[in-house]
């Protein structure tokens, strides 16, 4: 890296004042431009990006509070997690090993967001503090989670500063009574109400697959989501058991079916999306909604693989999931990233690129999905300063002078040495700040006698 010694410092009176000056090998900015920029640095104040800038003139013209060097480092956004179910993690590997798992479509029917008195809320506190812990390892900054107790959830995420979308779950269908669908809109409202000026927590409604709902449903849900601006998620052409079922009852395609009842806009998040002819891909991008894929959990499941680089060439940026616990294992979007990078290359035939393709999608993509890309997902100035720090000193990134490549192919979620969120650490040189590691392992090992209540097929 340059020496300061070769480019004066003006004295600290005449320079600005920031929170933080961290300086890299490598900065990803992701946005406006998706290149790697070399002896860069990215400075902070009141938890925002001031700049992003070559080291030595950022050192001329900030008087940082505190200067942090990762010299054998690339600094980027934080990963976006913008699905799972933060509350199954004590289930993590049961969906995979269930007897329908294969070729299903668990999370069309909500997977594991079972009944509220199936599952205890200590419980869902207890797996969503581990899976909190386990992202904030792995770099990512944000997450999208639908988990039964949603209202835990959202508390834990507010009280560690972690940003969270927290979905609520809308599951009626043929088998389920207006009651109980009145019921649960009823609760998001409520929920709604408490977090829509919580500056960490965010809502959306997460509605079972669309052949499952009945149309007066999703109109209501369609009504509700008009009257307070809410986005929705849910899975679409998940599996081709999905598709055959709703031929089957609507007698069209989810997506068409969708787009019939008003559904298809800006606002509107396709989980999964693995299914999908010409003519859908054209619609998606019409449309303006955004698509969310789960590449491991749904390979893993037998689903099949979302087009992502199809998607990227009609300039529809995927965000990336991982899914449940249950199905896929490890929180690893960086795993993902790399997992929709091998798919475009091998079997959709795009190579150009993939790496910084790939970390678009686990980024400002995924910010995109949420509905936050103007404040996340990639380092601009006026954003939040959400960041991670990945060590590419080791043997296997070297020489690392592509600097994607070996974040997407060489390193791995291992690597992550700092995360911080508005400027505040969470992770510092791989030690974790917002939990006490022990206390949470101690807690993993009361798990298992919990497991087998758990463990039946998901509704």
């Amino acid at each position: 890296m340059p020496s300061e010694a070769t480019h004066p410092v003006p004295p600290a009176h005449l320079r600005q004042p920031a929170d933080l000056l961290i300086e890299a090998r490598w900065v990803l900015p992701i946005g406006p431009r998706n290149v790697a920029l070399r002896d860069h640095a990215v400075a902070v104040t009141d938890g925002h990006i001031s700049a992003v800038g070559p080291i030595a003139e950022l050192n001329a013209r900030y008087a940082p509070r505190e200067r942090i060097a990762r010299r054998e480092h690339a600094l980027l956004p934080g990963l976006i997690n913008a699905h799972t179910r933060a509350s199954t993690l004590l289930l993590r590997g049961h969906a995979a090993h269930a007897p329908l798992a294969l070729g299903s479509d668990a999370d069309s029917g909500h997977g594991a967001v079972r009944d509220a008195g199936s599952i205890d809320p200590e419980h869902v506190r207890q797996s969503a503090r581990m899976a909190i812990a386990e992202m904030l390892c792995a770099g990512i900054t944000t997450f999208a989670t639908l988990d039964a107790h949603a209202g835990e959830v959202a508390s834990i995420a507010a009280q560690v500063r972690v940003r969270a979308a927290i979905g609520m779950g809308v599951g009626v269908g043929a088998a389920g009574s207006a009651t109980r669908g009145a019921s649960e809109l009823e609760h998001a409202e409520r929920l709604w109400d408490q977090y829509k000026s919580n500056p960490w927590v965010c809502l959306y409604f997460a509605p079972a697959a669309a052949h499952i709902l009945e149309d007066a449903t999703l109109a209501h849900l369609r009504t509700i989501t008009d009257e307070l601006d809410a986005r929705i998620a849910m899975p679409v052409h998940q599996s081709s058991s999905e598709i055959a079922q709703s031929l089957a009852r609507c007698g069209r395609r989810p997506l068409q079916r969708l787009q019939e009842l008003g559904l298809l806009r800006p606002g509107f998040v396709a989980l999964h999306l693995n299914h999908v002819e010409q003519s859908e891909l054209d619609l998606v991008a019409r449309t303006g909604i955004s698509v969310v894929a789960c590449p491991q959990s749904d390979l893993r499941l037998g689903n099949g693989y979302c087009p992502v680089s199809r998607l990227l060439a009609r300039a529809v940026t995927p965000g990336l999931g991982s899914g449940s616990p249950e199905s896929v294992g490890a929180l690893d979007i960086l795993a993902e990233a790399r997992t929709s990078a091998l798919l475009a290359s091998g079997l959709q035939g795009q190579s150009e690129r993939t790496a910084e393709s790939a970390l678009l999608c686990a980024t400002l993509g995924g910010a995109a999905a949420l509905g936050l890309s103007s404040v996340i997902g990639s380092l601009q100035p006026g954003k939040l300063a959400d960041l991670i720090a990945i060590d590419l000193s080791s043997i296997s990134c070297q020489p690392a002078e592509l600097a994607a490549d070996a974040v997407l192919f060489a390193a791995t979620r291992e690597q992550v040495s700092d995360v911080w969120i508005s400027g505040r650490p969470q992770l510092a040189q791989g030690r974790l700040l917002c939990f006490d590691e022990q206390e949470l392992l101690g807690a993993a090992r009361s798990w298992p006698a919990y497991v087998p209540r758990l463990a039946e097929p998901p509704r």
